[in-house]
């Protein structure tokens, strides 16, 4: 039988019984069958390969397992046992401790080469994010084609591939070098493009005189600078500087409390979403999804392109809060995309709507990813801040299945430093986590089926024996319904297909 990994992973080993040497890893909410001669795509199955329905992140057998902690009875991250007493972890990382929680990186200037795309890899990359709101097709292909090439040297390990659309955003024009910004001071956006000077810059968005109104107040840059509108003409917003900072280029500007009125999939997210298909990504990470309608649309052209792509929302939206439910529902995970959200919304509600996002995304079986200034600092440092430890420490604890890097990796001056503290800090915060021997009764709902029934069990008894879970299974649906219940031990699953 495969190697069994170490014992605070669970995942599942899914080999041939004919021919065990054939065996990649089955983790929880993931499932890849091949054959050692078949041709791998990033983390994906291509057509000669097959692929099991899933909805989730899918990570081949690695040396950093995904997140397959217990689903939680509440927001609590202590699970209680039928004595009232609890068991934690043991609280220590052993050498070959296995992680769980992914680490998603942005893939830019700073890591775009093949010997960083390697290293961004050993150091516990599991996805490579490709921003469609900077570069063009050209570099993002050549970032493609490095992944699937260390993809295809190493058979036990895989990295999957992530298109994240630019989608209906509104942002600055280009400026030929960072413009710093004083409180008090004057400074105007244009609709005019190709505007950059000391006191103006253009937008891209050529509604945004109609959409501000005088008052409103203007976030730069998810926040970190702000402005409030004191006049507008028929194609110039005047502003006065409220918080200052460093505008550099294509900056997001968001009106705090509104969203732009654009379409959720624009035209060039289309071509990009193309681009994807030509080139088989793993997952689509779809911005401003402001309801399922969104979902469906896409989700129905990639069933016209016999796409086998995963569509991850971001709800980064104030529109998107009133439908959390329907768009959570229609997608294949979600990510909380923290810094958009903290612009349109008070910054106050930002963790308790990370807390509610990740426990309905736990309650449907979905994976989620948080985002967004996780090691903010480490563009510029070598070292966090506590407070971001704190914030990868506790987005682990509350069941986040992957926590990602945006400039920390794409522009930054660390960026293997700043993976490697993701990796540690996750790693050390999951060997603290205590397991339940019972998976938690809100999975009730969901033993209506024979299959989540033997699972259900399956698992209680996994856990109560320590001992790993053994299945055989055909399509592999039913090593998918166990890792569902998130037991705490190794599943190993055999098919002769």
């Amino acid at each position: 039988m495969a190697a069994a990994v170490n014992n605070m992973c669970t995942d599942c080993v899914l080999s041939s019984s004919r021919n065990l040497s054939d065996a990649l890893s089955f983790h929880s909410k993931a499932i890849t069958t091949t054959r050692s001669r078949t041709t791998r795509r990033g983390c994906s199955v291509s057509h000669q390969k097959q692929r099991f329905s899933i909805r989730s992140m899918r990570i081949s057998h690695d040396n950093h397992a995904p997140k397959i902690s217990l689903f939680e009875e509440s927001l609590s991250s202590i699970f209680e046992l039928p004595n009232g007493q609890c068991t934690p972890g043991k609280g220590v990382v052993g050498p070959n401790a296995r992680r769980k929680t992914k680490i998603v990186c942005t893939i830019g200037p700073s890591t775009s080469s093949r010997e960083m795309i390697w290293k961004l890899a050993e150091e516990g990359m599991n996805v490579a994010r490709l921003n469609m709101s900077h570069g063009d097709h050209a570099s993002h292909q050549k970032t493609i084609d490095l992944v699937k090439e260390y993809n295809s040297q190493f058979e036990d390990k895989a990295v999957a591939i992530m298109l994240d659309t630019k989608g209906p955003e509104v942002r600055s024009g280009d400026v030929p070098q960072p413009i710093i910004l004083k409180e008090g001071q004057e400074f105007n956006f244009t609709i005019k493009r190709g505007v950059s000077t000391e006191d103006t810059v253009s937008v891209n968005y050529d509604d945004f005189v109609n959409d501000v109104e005088v008052g409103d107040i203007l976030l730069v840059d998810g926040g970190m600078m702000s402005l409030a509108v004191k006049s507008k003409t028929k194609d110039l917003v005047k502003c006065i500087v409220v918080d200052g900072g460093e505008l550099k280029s294509r900056r997001h500007l968001n009106v705090r409390g509104k969203s732009a009125n654009l379409p959720s999939i624009t035209d060039k997210d289309w071509e990009d979403i193309k681009f994807g298909v030509d080139n088989q990504v793993d997952f689509y990470a779809v911005s401003f999804v402001k309801d399922a309608k969104v979902v469906h649309e896409l989700e129905d052209y990639l069933k016209s392109c016999n796409a086998d792509i995963h569509v991850i929302v971001k709800i980064e939206s104030a529109d998107s809060i009133p439908n959390l439910h329907s768009i959570i529902s229609a997608s294949d995970g979600a990510m909380v995309a923290r810094g958009d959200l903290g612009a349109e919304l008070p910054i106050e509600d930002v963790p308790l709507l990370q807390e509610d996002i990740i426990r309905r995304c736990r309650s449907m079986q979905k994976p989620v990813i948080v985002a967004t200034n996780m090691l903010e600092s480490m563009i510029d440092h070598p070292t966090p801040t506590r407070a971001e430890v704190s914030d990868i420490a506790i987005a682990v604890r509350e069941g986040a299945d992957a926590v990602m890097l945006s400039g920390e990796t794409a522009h930054g001056k660390f960026p293997l430093k700043a993976v490697k503290v993701m990796h540690t800090v996750a790693l050390r915060t999951e060997s603290s986590l205590p397991v339940s021997i019972t998976p938690p009764t809100q999975f009730s709902a969901h033993k209506s089926h024979m299959g989540d029934m033997f699972a259900f069990h399956s698992t209680t008894m996994a856990n109560t024996l320590n001992t790993p879970i053994i299945v055989f299974t055909r399509t592999g649906s039913m090593a998918v319904i166990l890792s569902h219940y998130r037991p705490s031990s190794t599943i190993f699953a055999f098919t002769n297909q």
